[in-house]
């Protein structure tokens, strides 16, 4: 596989995603930049915008195998990784593997767990590995969580704290349709689900190469220069309280290279950059106690950031 093989598996991929899903292009385009980065990817919108149905769409379109969790208040951290039960056919104990032995896994509304079983995600999405007893197990590649969450509804639900917030690649928001897409959503799910009947058009293999690849896309020293001095914009803020840290840094830097190459180029612009920023940082802004109640009030600031920063020449960020 080459570089520009990896834009014509994603257009692949998200053609078919869009036999389901209707005027969510660039949400679509945002989920297989985390997947080609080997990120995780949360979802957040009001219900009933698609979310699971977006999350369904992307598994179908690629042979991996699948599995979907619903968290609840009486989930346990061995629901979701597995246990060691005693066989007595057997005479010993046995392995019984949790939904996160999967190769994409649908977190379903993942701020109603509590934090102890949230917590047993942890290790999963950022080791890729699983400790249970004491014995650790890889898991499959490829390996993606994408969890989703109701913003609106706080009762009965756990916020997720920033250690695991900084564990996704993108927070990523549907919003909805407008009317000549919510009357072309109800001529679609008119007689059936078109979900049903979604073929996968991608292999295991196939990503798994695009995710070695990816990598090498060119990312000159004016663009590593552009992503730190917005990094380092987000500490000296006033309205934030926590900035970005190198982890973030870097998930941005993944980020511009994956968006760059499904696009067909195996160079990073200055527009990645600012096409990125909001879906990747905005979930890791800690905002202070003013600020934070605003609604979007970290895209805000970003905007603001991305304002005052000086944007790089696009001369010379190609080789």
């Amino acid at each position: 596989m080459e570089l520009t093989d990896i834009q014509t598996v994603s257009q692949k991929v998200r053609n078919n995603i869009q036999k389901v899903m209707i005027g969510k292009d660039e949400t679509i385009e945002q989920l297989f930049v985390s997947l080609i980065a080997s990120g995780h990817v949360l979802l957040e919108d009001v219900p009933g915008t698609g979310k699971t149905l977006l999350a369904k769409s992307m598994a179908k379109s690629l042979s991996c195998s699948f599995k979907r969790i619903q968290f609840t208040p009486d989930l346990l951290p061995t629901d979701v990784t597995g246990i060691n039960f005693f066989s007595q056919k057997n005479g010993e104990f046995e392995f019984r593997p949790g939904p996160i032995f999967s190769n994409i896994v649908l977190a379903d509304e993942i701020n109603r767990a509590t934090p102890r079983t949230q917590s047993s995600l942890l290790e999963s999405m950022e080791e890729r590995q699983v400790t249970i007893d004491g014995e650790t197990r890889e898991l499959d590649s490829p390996f993606m969580v994408i969890a989703t969450q109701n913003p609106v509804e706080s009762q009965g639900t756990f916020p997720l704290p920033e250690a695991q917030l900084d564990r996704f690649l993108l927070k990523i928001r549907l919003g909805y349709p407008n009317r000549e897409e919510g009357i072309e959503i109800l001529k679609r799910f008119k007689q059936s689900n078109p979900l049903q009947v979604l073929e996968s058009v991608a292999s295991k293999e196939v990503i798994l190469q695009a995710q070695s690849l990816y990598s090498s896309v060119y990312v000159s020293e004016d663009i590593m220069g552009y992503v730190i001095d917005i990094v380092e914009k987000t500490r000296t803020h006033t309205n934030v309280s926590v900035g970005i840290s190198p982890r973030g840094s870097q998930a941005l830097f993944k980020a511009i290279q994956a968006y760059a190459v499904i696009n067909g180029r195996d160079f990073v612009l200055p527009d990645d950059v600012k096409r990125m920023v909001k879906p990747v940082l905005s979930h890791r802004l800690v905002l202070n106690r003013m600020a934070g109640v605003k609604a979007n009030q970290a895209d805000q600031v970003l905007e603001e950031i991305l304002a005052t920063v000086p944007v790089p020449s696009e001369e010379g960020v190609a080789k």
